[in-house]
C-alpha cells in the first residue's frame, strides 16, 4: 500500500481541534435552533415534532449509510435491552423536544435557555443521589447558585419555572439512559427517531387528511422550511457525537454553555421580557456557569496534559 492510500491518522492535538470544531458547530446550531422555530411559528408544537422525527429518519438513514454503521444499527435493533432502553430514552427526548418547541413558541425563550444552563448541575446532583459520585468544591458551589437563582425566579415572579425543569430533567434522563446503552450517538439517535416514526407518522397523516395541517402543497415555502427539520435535527447531534469521542466529559460540559447563551440572546433579539426576577436569577446562573466551566475546563487541560506526558 503506498503512502498516499494509507488513511490519515489523527495526532493528538488534530484529535483535540477538531473536537473542539464539532462541538462549536453543534452547541452554535442549537443556540440558534429558536430562529428556526419562530419562522414556522404557525406549525402547531405537536405538528412540528412530528416533522423533526419523519424528517430526521431519511436524513438519518443517508448518515448511516455514509458512516457504514448499518451493523450497529441492526446489532441495537436486534438486541432487547439496548432496544427497551433506546425506546424509553426516544420517550424523554421526544418530551423534551416538545416542550422545548412549545416555549419558543410561546415567548418563553429565556426559559428554555435556562434549562440547558441548569442541565449540567442537574447531571451532577444525579450523579451524587444515584451514582454515588463525590462533588468537587467549585461543584457544590455553582449548584447552590443556580439552586438559588431557581428560587429567586419561583418566589419572585410567583411561578415555578416548569419549562426550564421540565427541560433539564428529561434532557438528564435521557443523557442517563443512553449512558446505559452501547450504541453511537448517530445510531442510537437513529434508532429512537425510527421508534417514533409509526406514531409521528399515523398523527401526520391523520392531520392532513382532516385539513388541518400547515404542510400542503399550497405554502411550497413552508413545506421545505419543515422538510429542513431532519438536517436541522441530525447535523448538530452528529457534530455532538464526534465531539464527544476526541473530548473528554469536562471539556463537553465546558463548551455545553454555549447552546443555551445563544438562545438567551435569541430571546433578547426577538424582545422577550426580562423582568428583575430573571435578571437576577441569570445573574446567579451565569455565576455557576463561570465556575462550573472554569472548573471543567481545568480538569479537561489537567488530564490532557497527563495524556501527552505519558
Amino acid at each position: 500500500m503506498t503512502h498516499k492510500h494509507m488513511a490519515h491518522i489523527e495526532t493528538p492535538e488534530e484529535r483535540y481541534r477538531h473536537g473542539i470544531i464539532a462541538a462549536v458547530i453543534a452547541y452554535t446550531m442549537w443556540g440558534l435552533f429558536p430562529i428556526y422555530f419562530k419562522i414556522v411559528g404557525d406549525v402547531s408544537s405537536l405538528e412540528m415534532l412530528a416533522h423533526r422525527v419523519v424528517w430526521s429518519v431519511p436524513f438519518g438513514a443517508l448518515i448511516i449509510i455514509g458512516r457504514k454503521q448499518w451493523h450497529e444499527v441492526v446489532r441495537a435493533l436486534i438486541h432487547v435491552r439496548t432496544l427497551l432502553f433506546l425506546v424509553l430514552s426516544a420517550i424523554f427526548i421526544a418530551l423534551n423536544w416538545l416542550v422545548y418547541i412549545w416555549a419558543v413558541q410561546h415567548e418563553q425563550i429565556f426559559q428554555a435557555s435556562l434549562g440547558y444552563y441548569i442541565n449540567p448541575l442537574v447531571y451532577v446532583v444525579v450523579g451524587i443521589v444515584f451514582f454515588g459520585e463525590r462533588l468537587r468544591i467549585k461543584q457544590i458551589i455553582a449548584v447552590a447558585l443556580a439552586a438559588i437563582g431557581v428560587g429567586v425566579l419561583t418566589f419572585s415572579g410567583g411561578e415555578f419555572p416548569v419549562i426550564s425543569v421540565t427541560l433539564a430533567i428529561s434532557f438528564t434522563i435521557y443523557g442517563v439512559i443512553r449512558k446505559q446503552v452501547v450504541v453511537g450517538g448517530m445510531p442510537g439517535l437513529f434508532i429512537e427517531t425510527l421508534v417514533m416514526l409509526p406514531v409521528a407518522g399515523i398523527y401526520l397523516f391523520s392531520i392532513v387528511n382532516a385539513g388541518s395541517a400547515a404542510f400542503t402543497p399550497a405554502a411550497p415555502g413552508l413545506m421545505i422550511l419543515l422538510f429542513l427539520a431532519g438536517p436541522l435535527t441530525v447535523v448538530p447531534l452528529l457534530c455532538f457525537a464526534l465531539a464527544a469521542r476526541r473530548l473528554d466529559l469536562s471539556m463537553v460540559g465546558f463548551l455545553q454553555f454555549i447552546g443555551p447563551s445563544g438562545q438567551f440572546l435569541v430571546g433578547v433579539a426577538y424582545g422577550e421580557p426580562l423582568t428583575r426576577g430573571k435578571m437576577v436569577c441569570f445573574i446567579l446562573i451565569w455565576s455557576a456557569v463561570i465556575i462550573f466551566a472554569f472548573d471543567a475546563w481545568r480538569i479537561s487541560k489537567a488530564r490532557r496534559l497527563a495524556a501527552q506526558a505519558a
